[in-house]
């Protein structure tokens, strides 16, 4: 599935960026075949994406030291690891299709930016959330590829 994702997203992406699949364990790439794989293809900035639903120990955790470590072979090479999916209205969309059930008319994008914890905690649908991002920023971006 993983390598299918990654062959979706360099097509949407287009040829200027580098679209690599690496697995954490268990399987190859690994994290560090996967991140030189960009480098060897020209790549000076690479995002990692770990493609998880929820942020936990592995996505907060276990993947930005794999990455760390492999970015300090390539010290020339900028890197960054993105949050889990999370909490996010493009998913409730896929959910929605998937179940046949069409987004209702009065849903807007600017319905996107509140916060979906019932306790308004801000916090606990993960990083991506567009609540959060617009708290801190001001603007959601979701950077999933590297550059070269």
């Amino acid at each position: 599935m993983l390598v299918r994702m990654a062959n979706l997203v360099q097509t949407m992406a287009g040829p200027d960026v580098i679209v690599r699949h690496a697995h954490m364990e268990l399987a190859e790439p690994s994290i560090a075949a996967g991140f030189t794989s960009c480098v060897e293809a020209g790549a000076t900035d690479v995002t990692v994406f770990p493609y998880m639903l929820s942020p936990g120990k592995h996505s907060t955790g276990d993947i930005p030291r794999m990455v760390g470590e492999i970015a300090t072979s390539h010290p020339d090479v900028r890197y960054s690891v993105t949050p889990a999916f999370g909490v996010h209205e493009k998913l409730g969309e896929v959910i929605l299709n998937r179940a046949g059930i069409p987004i209702d008319s009065s849903w807007s994008d600017a319905d996107a930016e509140r916060c979906w914890d019932p306790e308004c905690s801000r916090t606990l649908c993960g990083e991506a959330c567009r609540a959060r991002q617009a708290d801190i920023t001001g603007f959601f971006r979701t950077p999933i590829v590297t550059r070269p």
